[in-house]
């Protein structure tokens, strides 16, 4: 598990290989990540964007960024979190994702970047 806070906003991400839907031999590895939000501060903030920095180990890099999260621009009270599951396939056996969220306060309406901790993604098989 990888958990970093900023600004009083926690995140934290786990992710796992898919066996059941990937497929090795044709270069298919897919894994599931499970980011949790959690807002400290003493104001509602609303997750606006996302940005996400995925590396494929020797492969080069892509970018995938747009409003919300699967779909929802979540609004967080104080000590209030959201939860949502998403995925990732990579083209190698071994990964990295790094990226950011924009939020907004919603009292103060200043907008600021949540930096999300980066995580591997791994074959399992190459880690025996």
């Amino acid at each position: 598990m990888s958990k970093k806070t900023i600004n009083f906003i926690q995140i934290q991400v786990n992710s796992s290989f898919r066996d059941d839907v990937s497929n090795i031999d044709s270069g298919s590895y897919l894994y599931n990540y499970r980011i949790r939000i959690q807002n400290f501060g003493e104001h509602p903030v609303q997750l606006l964007r996302r940005y996400w920095k995925i590396e494929h180990l020797n492969h080069g890099s892509s970018i995938v960024s747009g409003d919300g999260v699967v779909g929802e621009q979540p609004i967080l009270k104080q000590f209030e979190f959201h939860e949502y599951v998403s995925g990732c396939q990579m083209i190698v056996p071994i990964g990295r994702m790094s990226g950011f969220y924009t939020f907004q306060d919603l009292v103060t309406g200043e907008q600021f970047p949540v930096e999300i901790p980066s995580f591997q993604l791994v074959y399992p098989a190459l880690l025996n």
